[in-house]
This record gives C-alpha cells, sequence and structure tokens, in this order.
C-alpha cells in the first residue's frame, strides 16, 4: 500500500515537472539547454525514472543539447587562444605538395612525403606527429592545415607557438579571469594540442619543467600532439627526446627543403658554395693514373674510390668519406658528385670547411643581410651536403662545437654528406669519428696513390 502511494506521488511530481518545464521553455529564452530540445524542453537537465532506494533516484543530468553547447564552448574558447584566425588561410588546399616551382626533386619529393603524412594524420589523430626541418619549409603551414582541419571537424583544438605557450602561463599568475591550474590544465588537456617551434622558447628551467610535464602528460594519456621544430632530436631536453622518440607513439616528418622565402635561383645555396670553380672537375676528366709507376693497391685504392663515387652520384644515400693525402684526388672525385648532382637538377652544396666557418662567422657582422641560425640551418640541412678538407680548419672551441653539431644532426637525420680529409681518423675529433666509424651509414675510402703532379709515362710496374 505504502510502496503505490509513493509511486504515485513519483508521478505527480514527474507530470509536474514536465508541465513546468513546458511553461517555462515557452516563455524563457535564459535557460541553460536549448529550447527546442525533444528531451528536455530546454532546462538542460534529465532525471532518469527509477525506482526510489536506486543510488541514482533523484539524480539529474546534463541534456546532451547542453553537452553539444559546453564543448561548442570550449572549442571557440581554444580557437580564440590558438589565435587561428592569423592563420586560417593555411590549409591542406593552399600548401603546394611538391614546394614551389624550381625546386629539385630531392626537395620536391621531402615536401611532398610530409604533406602526405601531414594529411593522413589530420584524418585520423592517430599518435603524435613530430615535423623536423629548417625555417621556412612549410611546417608551420602543415600543422596550421592540420589545426584547420580538425577545428572544421569539430575538435577542440589549441594551437600554439611554444614561446607563446609559456608566456600564457606566466600571465595566468596574476590574471583575473583564471589561474595558473586551470589555464595549464586546459593545455595540456586540449583534444588536440600543437606546438609550433618547439626550441625557440627561453630554455630556462621553469620553461623545461612545465613543458616536460605538459608532454608528458599527453603522453602517458597517449592524447594527439602535433610539434614543429628545427632542431635536431639531440639537441631537445633528454626526458622530452624519450618522448618524441617512441617509434609506437610518433611519426618523426623531416622536410629537407630551402626556406621559400628565398629566391628560387638560390635554392642551390649558390652563395654558399664553391663549386663553380670547380666546374672543370667530373667523371670523365678524372686521371686514374694508370700510366704512373704506381703499385697494384695504391691503382686499385683510387679505382675503388672512382666506382664508389659514382654509385654515390647516382643515388646518393647515406655517408661517404675520402681519405688521403694533399693532391691524391679526392676533391676531384668529390667534385665530381657534386657536378653530376648538379646536372640532373640538384645541385648540392659543395663547401670547403675553412669557407663553412667564415660564413658562419660572418653572420656576426651587424652588417650581414641574414642570422647565423639561418645560415646554419642551411649548411646542415641541405640535401646532399659535400665537405671538403676536413682537418684544414683552425681547430678552436667554437669551431668543434660547430662542426660536432653539423655532424651530428646530419648523422640523426642521416642526410647524405661526402666528406674528404688527409687527416687520418685519429686526428678526428673524437665526437665526430664515433659518427664516421658507423658502417651502418658510413663508408670510408682510403686513396693511397700518392700526389699528382703530371704523368711520369713510365709503365707500372706489376
Amino acid at each position: 500500500m505504502a510502496k503505490s502511494k509513493i509511486d504515485e506521488t513519483i508521478k505527480k511530481i514527474a507530470t509536474g515537472t514536465s508541465k513546468a518545464t513546458t511553461q517555462i521553455s515557452s516563455t524563457s529564452h535564459d535557460l541553460p539547454g536549448d529550447p527546442n530540445c525533444e528531451f528536455c524542453g530546454g532546462v538542460g537537465y534529465l532525471r532518469t525514472d527509477i525506482a526510489p532506494g536506486h543510488k541514482d533516484f533523484g539524480k539529474l543530468e546534463i541534456c546532451t543539447c547542453r553537452n553539444r553547447d559546453v564543448a561548442e564552448q570550449v572549442r571557440e574558447r581554444l580557437f580564440s587562444l590558438s589565435n587561428l584566425d592569423e592563420l586560417k588561410d593555411l590549409t591542406f588546399e593552399s600548401f603546394l605538395p611538391r614546394g614551389r616551382q624550381g625546386l629539385g626533386d630531392l626537395h620536391g619529393t621531402s615536401i611532398e612525403m610530409a604533406f602526405n603524412q601531414a594529411h593522413v594524420y589530420a584524418q585520423s589523430l592517430n599518435g603524435w606527429l613530430l615535423l623536423q626541418g629548417s625555417y621556412g619549409c612549410g611546417k608551420t603551414h602543415l600543422a596550421a592545415a592540420i589545426a584547420n582541419f580538425a577545428v572544421s571537424m569539430s575538435v577542440p583544438t589549441l594551437f600554439l607557438t611554444v614561446p607563446d605557450l609559456l608566456d600564457m602561463l606566466r600571465f595566468s599568475y596574476g590574471a583575473e579571469d583564471t589561474t595558473f591550474e586551470a589555464r595549464f590544465d586546459e593545455i595540456r588537456n586540449a583534444k588536440l594540442l600543437i606546438l609550433d617551434d618547439f626550441g625557440t622558447q627561453n630554455a630556462t628551467d621553469w620553461a623545461q619543467e612545465k613543458l616536460f610535464q605538459i608532454i608528458n602528460y599527453r603522453y602517458i594519456n597517449k592524447l594527439p600532439l602535433v610539434v614543429t621544430t628545427n632542431l635536431s632530436l639531440t639537441e631537445i631536453e633528454p626526458r622530452i627526446r624519450s618522448r618524441l622518440q617512441d617509434p609506437e607513439l610518433v611519426s618523426d616528418v623531416r622536410i629537407n627543403a630551402p626556406d621559400y622565402r628565398r629566391p628560387t635561383d638560390d635554392v642551390g645555396h649558390s652563395a654558399l658554395s664553391s663549386l663553380d670553380l670547380l666546374a672543370n672537375k667530373t667523371f670523365g676528366n678524372i686521371d686514374e693514373r694508370r700510366s704512373e709507376e704506381l703499385s697494384v693497391s695504391d691503382v686499385k685504392s683510387l679505382e675503388k674510390a672512382l666506382k664508389a663515387a659514382h654509385r654515390f652520384a647516382e643515388k646518393p644515400k647515406g655517408w661517404i668519406i675520402f681519405m688521403g693525402s694533399y693532391g691524391c684526388g679526392k676533391s676531384h672525385l668529390a667534385a665530381a658528385i657534386a657536378n653530376y648532382r648538379s646536372g640532373l637538377g640538384a645541385p648540392p652544396l659543395f663547401i670547403m670547411v675553412p669557407d663553412l666557418l667564415d660564413h658562419l662567422r660572418s653572420t656576426f657582422s651587424p652588417k650581414s643581410d641574414t642570422s647565423y641560425d639561418r645560415r646554419f640551418d642551411e649548411i646542415r640541412t641541405a640535401p646532399l651536403l659535400i665537405l671538403d678538407d676536413l682537418g684544414t680548419q683552425s681547430m678552436t672551441p667554437w669551431v668543434r662545437e660547430k662542426l660536432y653539431q653539423l655532424f651530428t644532426y646530419r648523422y640523426n637525420a642521416e642526410l647524405p654528406t661526402v666528406i674528404t680529409t688527409a687527416d687520418t681518423l685519429d686526428e678526428i675529433d673524437a665526437r665526430i669519428r664515433s659518427r664516421m666509424l658507423d658502417k651502418r651509414l658510413c663508408t670510408i675510402y682510403g686513396i693511397t696513390v700518392p700526389a699528382y703532379y703530371g704523368a711520369t709515362k713510365k709503365p707500372r710496374k706489376r
């Protein structure tokens, strides 16, 4: 009897609530829900019809119409924080998949592969995407294209340069509309977080700690993350680097292309390259020294190096190192590779190591028309770099560090590189030598013929 009275009372309450809801929805537009919602009529809440005594009896639930509204508010807030209005034109449709006109095949292929991977990622938002490359290569455009695509699919997205992110956190300490904790939580929990220009921030202890906390949180929770950087992985803080190197989570995309803002006639690094002075050094005019009185082993060392240079010129891959005394022909082989590639429309950067260092030093001048960072990136990210006469430079601590950074970047990126040197391995800096001795990437050819001073016209002794 008591139970039936309770049921009758609950029914009356429910009927009364329904009528009140209908009345309110017809007279007010200030309710949290959608006034046209078929479930709540605009109230914004629902009550499940369950028996008294159930743990959820009397509990109100947020209606789906309000959930949609809340999600839209979050999306709009993140969009405003991201400053995506300024990047709204950076889409996949406006991106040139092969790069600008005038780029060689190596550059174009690299850009196209990055474009395809970014497009696939935008559609799935599965895992992390790491976009590496020099200034102006297109990585920010691709990151913004991912962001704009995600927003168009109603995915709450936060796009920030790393310096802006850190400033946002710093300012939140004294903000009236939010707290540091709320802002920090908003960033690390964004459905999609895109960190642009990682590495351009002032790397204070506080900055490094906050970045690690954000990245580690998203790593643990497997939240989608896009990172763009002009740094090599070895230059990134070790804790963060360990997260970015997880092959099961991270897709690492390297864009090997020049700054799109540079003129197309500068794509081949003509301002730096000394190849014009060696235009006559080709495979067609290499003297194999067969008319000289040389030992069989000496001649074979040159033949072996020549065949290797031919193969490398056809398909540059890994590192090839020519070692030998001055005048043995190693610079001719390196120049022949460079001229062959230039003939295919893919001019490499050919430069003597002392000249390379001079080019870097020149950027410190107030009259320099380019920055040190940009010049260094031009060199270390060249699709094919040919370093002639390693070991002839003055080995100051600064030089030692710059060369190590250069070699390490290209080693980690596995960028094709040709090196000539008259030094023995023991005379080369230990850190650089360790890269050269990696047989997986590098092949060393010792050329034992003596300096060439012209053919002696004497028969070779067998």
